[in-house]
């Protein structure tokens, strides 16, 4: 599993490449759109920032996977929206637009994960080296 300062350089590195390419380089990954999301830090009140893929889109909906690579705990990111579901989301380096995050419930991970796992099968690998359930996290339009 990455450590939390190869996590953030990582991020690092792909946020300035974004920048310095205009954007050509770095909006996929494994063949899934990238997108840029802030959440607030629950201990800071501050935005925290976090790279991450969306294994698919529908419409408006976007869904990310709180993997971490499979690591024992949740990554930081989810659970700041967990505790504030007020998130900003920059889809492929596009304008940033608030958006609402949930949870995916039982029913929804059990149609969404089969979705998950055939757009990057390390997701499946992922959950093999852990014994929590991976969360999947709902993204929408804030109304």
């Amino acid at each position: 599993m990455p450590s939390d300062l190869q996590l953030k350089i990582m991020n690092r590195v792909h946020r300035t490449l974004l920048t310095v390419t205009g954007g050509r380089i770095g909006n996929s990954f494994f063949g899934m759109p990238s997108l840029q999301l802030t959440t607030i830090g629950r201990k800071s009140g501050e935005p925290r920032k976090v790279m991450l893929t969306a294994p698919i889109i529908d419409g408006d909906t976007i869904v990310i996977v709180a993997s971490r690579g499979g690591d024992p705990t949740h990554p930081a990111w989810f659970v700041n929206l967990r505790d504030n579901p007020n998130v900003e989301v920059s889809l492929r380096n596009g304008p940033v637009r608030p958006m609402t995050a949930h949870v995916a419930t039982p029913d929804e991970r059990a149609t969404l994960w089969p979705r998950v796992t055939a757009a990057y099968k390390g997701y499946a690998d992922y959950q093999t080296k852990t014994t929590r359930e991976i969360p999947l996290v709902l993204l929408a339009p804030r109304n």
